[in-house]
C-alpha cells in the first residue's frame, strides 16, 4: 500500500466515522497530477516537494522546465451530490493547469490540462467555472 493510499484510506474512515472527511484533496490532486498524470517518479516528486513550504504562491510543483498549478473536485458522497463548481485559478504564475474530477473514494474519473494562455482567453472574465468548462481543455484522462 502506497503512503497516497494510506492517506486516502484514512481521510475516508474520518468521513465514515465523523461524516465529513479531511481537507486531503489539495495533497493528493498535487501527488496524481505529478506521479500519476505526468509520470513523474514518486522519490523525484517527494525531493521537489520536500524543498517547497506548504504554501507556494503561484504554482504548486514544476515539471521539465514548467510550473504547474493543480485543482480539483471531490464530492462529498452524500446521496444525489456532485460537483457543479470548479476552483478558479486566482493568478497566472503558471505554465499549466491540471484539473482533476475525483470520486467518492478519491480515484480519478476526469482529468484536463490548459496551457496558461487558453485558459486566460476562455476563462478571464468569467466568475464561475464548472466541470463543462474545464472538458474543453486537453484529455489526460
Amino acid at each position: 500500500m502506497t503512503l497516497r493510499d494510506e492517506l486516502v484510506r484514512v481521510a475516508l474512515a474520518w468521513q465514515g466515522a465523523y461524516g465529513i472527511a479531511p481537507s486531503i484533496t489539495s495533497a493528493i490532486s498535487e501527488y496524481d497530477a505529478a506521479v500519476t498524470l505526468l509520470g513523474i517518479s514518486e522519490s523525484d516528486y517527494g525531493a521537489s516537494m520536500g524543498l517547497a513550504g506548504a504554501v507556494r504562491r503561484g504554482f504548486d510543483f514544476t515539471f521539465n522546465g514548467e510550473r504547474y498549478q493543480i485543482k480539483a473536485n471531490r464530492p462529498s458522497g452524500k446521496p444525489g451530490s456532485f460537483v457543479t463548481m470548479v476552483p478558479k485559478a486566482r493568478n497566472y504564475e503558471w505554465d499549466q493547469l491540471i484539473w482533476i474530477l475525483y470520486n467518492r473514494e478519491y480515484e480519478i474519473q476526469e482529468a484536463w490540462r490548459w496551457t496558461k494562455d487558453s485558459y486566460r482567453n476562455e476563462f478571464h472574465e468569467l466568475s464561475r467555472l464548472s466541470p463543462n468548462h474545464m472538458r474543453r481543455g486537453l484529455a489526460l484522462r
